[in-house]
């Protein structure tokens, strides 16, 4: 009976996005359907977690069409995870959108446009979690790639439009790497279902494995931003309306890392990148944080950072043990909320001190007490003060590469090197968000260098002469959604036991191929 419910976390969406798209002149009755679609999926993915949880992984096949002719939505402890978390954000950064598009009058988002697409992608999305099969999978990535043309490009301004044709060609370019990947393991395996893959694969020479290997990770390293791969993110997320960066953010980079995760541990099981990976992943820390040094706006150095903690998750990934994966699923749910998190507060920010640069902010703390805990909070947790997630997600991955130094001693000196250089990162972050809360919350506002002092409600006059204006009150409905995800990401400290422990049973399932295989195929992959 629970299966049944797997394919409605693509088909509500999907469905409400069609009623969205009918009731376009009835905007109360698409906030009612978009509100009331997500959180029927968050209440179905917390079934279908306490189901797989409870030792009963799902597999479900569509059209009555068996594996591998068919496709094969399967659900385990990682995919639910994802569903769930995923969930969550989405209805709570649509709830802040709906706040704001009131506030705004619907000027910058409008709801006949917003709610479809937004619906869209979070189908592609939760398709992406549950992809049985490559193919699908890429239908998954497409879909809410698709949608996020749209909502990148919101508004029509010429910045917002730049910014979404680069978006749109390296996205095109990463669907033509991944397309291609599936065409050529295709034809050397005669399947594309992921189970039977992780049998195939394995039979065919190392040259081959090497290329089509190589592939899927060029394909999935850009959409997870990672380096050298990740140069288009920091000029294409901050340009969006605050809502829609939040959930760029958030989720679509780890929809990429998911999908490494997948790859490598069941397809790829058996032929070992983890070096170059590891590589990458220190890389991407390091590249990443040094580009967040030099900003002086807030959604810039918040898109550098997202970049660097994805080298975090890489890195995880690239030690191949149960406790590196655990650590990583248990970094890519913290990460997932805290980015989320400080990009709806950067868009208070916006909107209460009517800029997001460093230059032209300041007194904040003093006008909003609320807005500096808000931000504050996040910011600690993603630099990795104790005792918040960020710290623990952090000193999990370094425990497990320890244990891994220590079992391989010829490879011993790059993990440690990639640990220095991830406490360094964790150390810079902090340093790059507290000098920004520093300068907006705490400075004075008569400190304001070549700018006047401003109260709010008045306007601020930028070097360049364009104009910002600060906004006198901001929509309680933003601040209670921006606060809901604060505490959700204090929650991930206070039952981080059990949320790791149910991170180590999805890692358990992930390092043995044979639990995904037997779920899919119960007499075995043919």
């Amino acid at each position: 009976m629970t299966a049944a419910l797997v394919p409605l976390v693509v088909l509500l969406p999907l469905l409400g996005a069609a009623s969205a798209l009918i009731l376009g002149r009835h905007r109360r009755a698409q906030v009612g359907v978009s509100v009331a679609v997500l959180a029927a999926v968050a209440v179905v993915a917390g079934v279908l977690l306490a189901t797989v949880d409870a030792g009963e992984p799902l597999a479900v096949t569509i059209g009555a069409w068996p594996a591998p002719y068919g496709i094969v939505l399967v659900v385990d402890r990682l995919s639910a995870i994802m569903l769930l978390v995923s969930a969550v954000v989405l209805l709570v950064v649509l709830i802040y959108a709906v706040g704001q598009g009131v506030a705004d009058r619907h000027r910058e988002t409008p709801v006949s446009i917003f709610h479809p697409s937004y619906l869209i992608l979070s189908a592609g999305v939760f398709n992406a979690f549950i992809a049985g099969d490559l193919f699908n999978l890429y239908v998954g990535f497409e879909i809410l790639l698709s949608a996020s043309y749209v909502l990148l490009t919101l508004g029509g301004t010429g910045e917002r439009i730049r910014a979404g044709v680069t978006y749109i060609i390296v996205s095109l370019v990463s669907s033509l790497f991944f397309l291609s990947a599936i065409a050529l393991i295709y034809g050397a395996t005669g399947t594309a279902n992921l189970a039977q893959l992780s049998v195939r694969i394995a039979e065919l020479p190392e040259n081959v494995q090497l290329i089509l290997h190589l592939l899927l990770l060029i394909a999935f390293g850009i959409k997870a931003a990672v380096f050298p791969l990740s140069f288009w993110l920091p000029d294409s997320y901050p340009t969006a309306p605050a809502p829609v960066t939040a959930v760029f953010a958030g989720l679509l980079t780890k929809v990429g890392v998911y999908a490494i995760i997948r790859t490598e541990t069941l397809i790829f099981a058996e032929h070992d990148l983890s070096m170059l990976l590891m590589v990458v992943g220190g890389l991407t820390m390091v590249i990443g944080i040094l580009g967040a040094l030099t900003q002086a706006d807030v959604k810039r150095l918040l898109s550098f950072t997202l970049v660097s903690h994805i080298g975090y998750m890489i890195f995880g990934i690239a030690l191949t043990t149960q406790l590196g994966m655990a650590a990583t699923i248990y970094y890519v749910v913290h990460h997932i909320t805290v980015q989320t998190t400080l990009f709806l507060t950067t868009g208070l920010i916006e909107r209460f001190g009517g800029a997001t640069s460093i230059n032209r902010l300041a007194g904040l703390l003093k006008a909003s007490p609320l807005l500096g805990i808000l931000f504050f909070i996040p910011a600690l947790n993603l630099g990795g003060i104790p005792p918040f997630s960020g710290f623990l997600g952090k000193t999990g991955l370094f425990l497990a590469g320890g244990e891994e130094a220590a079992a391989d001693p010829a490879t011993a000196w790059l993990v440690w090197v990639v640990i220095a250089a991830g406490a360094i990162t964790s150390l810079i972050t902090l340093y790059a968000l507290t000098r920004f809360w520093n300068m907006a919350f705490w400075r004075p506002r008569d400190d304001l260098d070549g700018y006047e002092s401003v109260l709010l409600g008045s306007v601020l006059e930028a070097p360049e002469g364009a104009t910002v204006t600060a906004t006198k009150t901001t929509p309680r409905l933003m601040v209670a959604a921006t606060t809901v995800l604060v505490v959700v990401t204090l929650l991930l400290t206070v039952f981080a036991g059990p949320i790791f422990g149910l991170a180590d049973r999805a890692a358990a399932n992930l390092i043995d191929p044979s639990v995904y295989i037997s779920l899919v195929f119960p007499g075995g992959a043919p």
